[in-house]
């Protein structure tokens, strides 16, 4: 993979702007935040987007891939305000569960989710 930063633009913080990638596409369908059983342990967003980005891993490890090739990830959230507010708890509990792979994201405000109790939903996508 290979990172495209324009040159006078500055780096940012827990995302790239774009990458250039070769391989077999993966898509990993939107996760919430609730574990093998479909049960929800915490309500707080933190624990819940930790275990969404494990989902993820559980689905991109059915075919030998890891975090390392996540080229794309589109978060969804119920609320903007929370999710601001955790800023700095979601980056350490992101670098936890994904190390250093910083890919491309987005990042949406949604008036709600299917699954009852659950603030975040994260889609992804993976070159491998």
């Amino acid at each position: 993979m290979e990172i495209l930063q324009p040159p006078n633009w500055p780096r940012p913080k827990g995302y790239s702007n774009g990458i250039k990638a070769k391989g077999d596409m993966v898509f990993v369908a939107g996760q919430v935040g609730w574990n093998e059983k479909e049960e929800f342990e915490s309500d707080a967003l933190v624990d819940q987007v930790k275990q969404a980005l494990k989902n993820i891993l559980s689905v991109l490890k059915e075919c030998d891939a890891g975090p390392e090739h996540i080229v794309r990830l589109t978060w969804f959230v119920t609320h903007k305000q929370e999710y601001l507010d955790n800023q700095k708890q979601l980056g350490a509990v992101y670098r936890e569960v994904m190390g250093n792979t910083y890919p491309v994201m987005s990042l949406i405000q949604i008036a709600g989710l299917v699954e009852q109790g659950a603030k975040i939903e994260i889609e992804a996508t993976a070159m491998v």
